[in-house]
């Protein structure tokens, strides 16, 4: 397990909670294998009903570590812990919370896209730069998004990578509320992962299974070929121009 993912057990809340500040909690391959580790332990733990997963007061994550994503990838194609961590999120049956203060960046934004009940800071930062950085959707936001939010506005937000608050996100559907600040927002979200408690779990697993099922093998193909697109983005010039003159912060 990475130190920088923390892991309390609390009366039936499983809570991921990233914890990495002083890089605004940018998400490393090692981040990536012990959160997906935790996700498909709990799979059939009987002691975890419901996930949280969470930074802090401040800050959500600022996306992938761009450094150590591009080593990892370097052969091409998306790294194998972060595609376990897709997985493990994508096929969680139990319930799972999210609580978004601060930055939430790429995959920051995109993995809230499926989970169960979203909460943010009315202050917090979202913002989806893939073709800011040279590459394309990730995680089925190119087949979710235009379906939530509409074709014009997915545009905004995947076309022109345009960062969106957390009211705009509760007004669109992304989330289920925006609270004052991030604290409001953690306690909020704690709130509600404790009202899973009292509900039947499998009747919530198979509530959760219906749900999704309509969409759940197109939403699949999507995720696949949009990671097999993202791995060839990975090695064109484009990408390796952009994000070089991301991490030297100058104009590409």
């Amino acid at each position: 397990m990475s130190e920088h993912v923390l892991v309390e057990r609390a009366e039936g809340i499983l809570t991921l909670r990233m914890n990495r500040l002083d890089k605004k909690n940018a998400l490393t391959q090692a981040m990536y294998a012990g959160m997906a580790e935790v996700l498909e332990q709990a799979q059939d733990d009987r002691s975890v009903r419901v996930v949280l997963i969470r930074g802090d007061e401040r800050c959500f994550t600022a996306g992938n570590d761009l450094s150590d994503f591009l080593q990892a990838s370097s052969g091409g194609g998306l790294d194998n812990s972060v595609l376990r961590f897709m997985h493990a999120l994508f096929e969680f049956r139990k319930p799972v919370v999210a609580a978004v203060a601060g930055p939430a960046v790429g995959i920051g934004t995109t993995l809230l896209l499926h989970c169960d009940l979203v909460y943010v800071s009315r202050d917090a930062r979202l913002k989806m730069p893939f073709v800011n950085l040279g590459l394309c959707p990730e995680y089925g936001s190119s087949l979710i998004l235009p379906r939530l939010v509409g074709q014009a506005r997915a545009a905004q937000l995947l076309m022109l990578g345009e960062e969106f608050n957390g009211e705009q996100a509760a007004a669109w559907g992304i989330a289920n509320e925006a609270l004052a600040d991030g604290a409001a927002t953690l306690a909020r979200a704690e709130e509600m992962a404790r009202r899973f408690l009292s509900l039947a779990p499998s009747a919530l697993e198979v509530t959760k299974r219906l749900m999704r099922a309509p969409d759940r093998e197109e939403l699949r193909r999507v995720i696949a070929e949009e990671g097999e697109l993202f791995g060839q983005r990975l090695r064109s010039p484009e990408a390796i121009e952009a994000m070089s003159a991301f991490m030297r912060k100058r104009q590409p």
